[in-house]
């Protein structure tokens, strides 16, 4: 029986493991700490004793890792961060369920084996589901842990991220196999051989694109704090922070201009300036587009800029990508997809808009652009600008590489979090976008950490941290070829479907056989006055 003090201290246990996961991440970097970090939560939904009670498990579990992933939110959302964790650890629910029916008991043979499957594949079923974008994104994948690991790298390469998460699960999965059912210690040991296996086929013979001999060198502007003002920040109301907003925003343009004015000499063959680096409309401030022109002029490349502000040729307030060249802005632009929510619209506007009021919500929703964009260089080099958090999404890259972008280049800027660590946890992205398309990877930010990535994903030159104030050259090496994942996407995400369907499917066949009556017994065969057996018509 189940006391409500047992009951308590299991509930504070299940939040507390699974906030665990979270070391992995930037900035403590565990990296490590991720194939043994659902141990502990999954070793409690195992011996739940209800079904019941692993569904609450797992939903708190789920919102204790969201809330731990994501407190640098705090600052901005405050009490609202709890909500919306408890709304996103529903999405765990599944999972714990399946951890609770397939490594409850002593699992061993097939359940085992079975659980080695379904458990990985239950995990990214949740993470599937909290990537949209109206849910928050792709932020804290538990693949993305494996961000500095070169074979984790490769495997993204075949799979995305999607593949390194599920590979990471898989080891937690037979580590609490190994620790609670000795029974089933010979899957458990044969599941860990198989990942490496897996991985070192992946990282020796599987081909990866190969470099084209072509070198492009980008300076990353990061202009780093201003003295006074926000920093790109959202929804500032009245004339007073209007004022100071518009204030920050020339300050830092000046920055960037100076800061740029250093290339001169340099050879470069792109600047590029982070989130919200220009404060107007470039049409509406030709004197803006005129500096930033002379300025392309005098260091010999187009600047990538950043603009946040109302357009003046229709309605609403755009973040865009904006190539500059000596004569002007040359006509390549893209508007920002995938907003940040809260932070640049607030979902259900007319039902959730007191947000605004309790943190830092936006006041006014951005406008959303319609497509992505590729962009060409002078010297023939395509260039796929992303902004802010779109890099956490495996999909936008792929596209772009698939629209023939032979750098990919995020603009972002995580001044609300300077001293957080959402900062690493945004660079470490483009380590995990460059290994799944074979493209290098620039991640510029206004205030750091700022971060280039090789085709492979490994780190190019020193990151910029957030007390950087300064414009740094890289030589991104360019390669030509494709992934895997460029040509077939997610396809760990169908087969994690596909398994747990055919799951549903078996178990409901066998619920169906077992429920079945039993068939009556056929009536002995009546016999004739002569002793023979009467059939049936006749």
């Amino acid at each position: 029986m189940v006391t409500k003090r047992t009951r308590w201290w299991r509930t504070a246990a299940a939040v507390a493991a699974g906030a665990l996961p979270c070391l992995a991440f930037p900035a403590p970097a565990l990296w490590w700490f991720a194939y043994v970090a659902l141990v502990p939560w999954m070793l409690l939904l195992r011996s739940a004793p209800t079904g019941r009670r692993a569904a609450l498990e797992g939903w708190l579990g789920g919102a204790g890792f969201i809330v731990a992933v994501h407190h640098w939110l705090l600052p901005s959302l405050h009490v609202f961060l709890l909500p919306v964790a408890l709304l996103l650890g529903l999405l765990w629910i599944p999972w714990a369920l399946l951890v609770r029916e397939l490594l409850g008991g002593t699992p061993h043979g097939w359940r085992a084996a079975a659980a080695l499957v379904l458990v990985p594949a239950g995990w990214l079923l949740s993470e599937l589901a909290r990537s949209w974008q109206g849910l928050g994104g792709p932020w804290g994948l538990l693949g993305a842990s494996q961000w500095q690991v070169p074979p984790a790298l490769r495997l993204a390469s075949v799979g995305g991220v999607w593949l390194v998460s599920l590979l990471v699960v898989a080891v937690n999965c037979a580590v609490v196999l190994l620790v609670a059912v000795p029974r089933a210690r010979v899957p458990a040991v044969a599941a860990v051989a198989g990942c490496a296996v897996l991985t070192g086929v992946v990282g020796l013979w599987l081909p990866r694109p190969e470099a084209s001999g072509g070198v492009l060198r980008v300076a990353v502007v990061q202009p780093g704090l201003m003295a006074d003002g926000p920093q790109g920040a959202s929804g500032a109301g009245g004339t007073a922070a209007a004022a100071a907003t518009a204030d920050a925003a020339q300050r830092r343009f000046d920055a960037q201009e100076r800061l740029t004015g250093t290339l001169v000499g340099r050879r470069v063959d792109l600047v590029v300036w982070g989130e919200s680096s220009v404060g107007a409309d470039l049409a509406a401030r030709p004197d803006l587009s005129r500096r930033l022109a002379a300025l392309s002029a005098r260091v010999g490349a187009p600047l990538l800029v950043n603009v946040d502000a109302r357009r003046s040729d229709r309605p609403g307030i755009y973040k865009s990508s904006v190539l500059v060249g000596p004569r002007g802005p040359t006509g390549d632009r893209y508007d920002k997809m995938r907003l940040v929510p809260f932070g640049e619209y607030v979902p259900a506007r007319s039902v959730l808009g007191w947000a605004t009021s309790v943190g830092k919500a936006a006041g006014e929703d951005r406008m959303r652009g319609a497509a992505p964009v590729v962009m060409g260089l002078p010297d023939g080099t395509r260039i796929g600008p992303l902004v802010c958090f779109e890099s956490a999404f495996p999909d936008m890259s792929r596209e772009l590489t698939r629209m023939g972008a032979a750098v990919l280049v995020a603009q972002s800027s995580t001044s609300t979090f300077q001293h957080s660590w959402a900062p690493a946890q945004h660079a470490s992205l483009g380590a995990l976008r460059a290994a799944e398309t074979g493209r290098p990877f620039v991640h510029a930010t206004l205030t750091g950490v700022s971060a280039v990535y090789g085709p492979s994903g490994a780190r190019i030159g020193p990151d910029l941290s957030t007390s950087a104030s300064t414009a740094a050259v890289y030589e991104l090496p360019l390669a030509r070829g494709t992934t895997l994942f460029v040509r077939f996407g997610n396809w760990p995400g169908g087969a994690a479907v596909a398994a747990l369907a055919a799951y549903v499917v078996l178990r409901g066949v066998r619920a169906v056989r077992r429920g079945r009556p039993a068939p009556e017994p056929s009536a002995p065969p009546a016999r004739t006055v002569r002793g023979s057996a009467a059939r049936p018509g006749r």
